[in-house]
């Protein structure tokens, strides 16, 4: 076969990354499928599904996998790749928020909330309140920026710090406003996270800010996770992009939730 025709594999860690979007939303995969969808044997999909059955991301079946637990929840490593330019246009319209020259933001854990992160790195006069690892290792170079991480228990899963000294120390603090990841939005069970003690500290930081921000891309609309964060009701405005469903769109304003969809940028084709 010549050069040219020959399919380009992927490097593992694409072909990890893909096996793990997949089990997010189809629960059970089979052996053959991937294969053939990324173009290289049944044997290094079998080696991958084994590498990522001793992370503990998946349990491995008879001629494929499937997601472990009711609730499945991607590490934070395995989201980064996933609707980019969603993410970054909504951080970028929730950035625009920020208008007071001296401004103190909360920011929880989550891709999204990375991005609003680094689209505020040049305000001039910041004070960042999070319990995000992640973003906090990309604040403090930045000389502009007064930078307050809460103590906590870290979470591997979403570099979260989480529980009673967290939420201790958030209780001394004053936000103008919050900036909310979640993994679902939805008019009966509210802005939702995979995990229990996360949802409560996140809470903990909505009930020091003035105005809070949820931050999902169209993806999350709908979904319903594990442990409710807070109701519609706390939130003042859901930031989301141009692929949300209409209808649900229109339910979560029908229950008085204000909601800004970001215009597709130019240049994106991708919905």
């Amino acid at each position: 076969m010549s050069e040219l025709l020959r399919p380009r594999r992927q490097p593992r860690q694409q072909r990890l990354d893909r096996i793990l979007a997949l089990l997010s939303t189809e629960r059970a995969i089979s052996v053959t499928a991937i294969a053939a969808e990324l173009g290289v044997s049944t044997a290094s999909i079998r080696r991958d599904l084994e590498v990522l059955e001793q992370q503990h991301l998946l349990e491995r079946t008879h001629g494929g996998a499937i997601a472990q637990g009711v609730s499945y929840e991607l590490p934070l490593r395995y989201k980064s790749g996933r609707n980019e330019p969603q993410k970054r246009a909504i951080a970028a319209e929730a950035a625009s928020r920020v208008t007071s020259a001296r401004s103190t933001v909360g920011l929880t854990g989550g891709t999204t909330t990375t991005e609003v992160a680094r689209c505020l790195l040049d305000h001039p006069d910041l004070t960042v309140v999070t319990n995000a690892l992640n973003i906090a290792s990309e604040l403090v170079v930045r000389t502009n920026v007064r930078l307050v991480v809460t103590g906590g228990v870290a979470r591997t899963q979403s570099y979260e710090l989480v529980g009673p000294l967290a939420e201790a120390s958030l209780s001394r603090v004053n936000v103008d406003v919050a900036f909310l990841g979640v993994d679902g939005v939805s008019v009966d069970a509210g802005f939702t996270t995979h995990q229990e003690m996360e949802a409560h500290t996140n809470s903990a930081l909505l009930q020091r800010a003035t105005k809070v921000i949820a931050v999902a891309d169209s993806s999350k609309l709908g979904k319903i996770s594990f442990a409710q964060i807070c109701s519609l009701k706390r939130v003042d405005e859901l930031i989301t992009d141009w692929a949300a469903d209409p209808n649900l769109v229109a339910d979560l304003r029908n229950a008085g939730l204000a909601v800004t969809i970001v215009p597709r940028p130019a240049g994106v084709i991708s919905a």
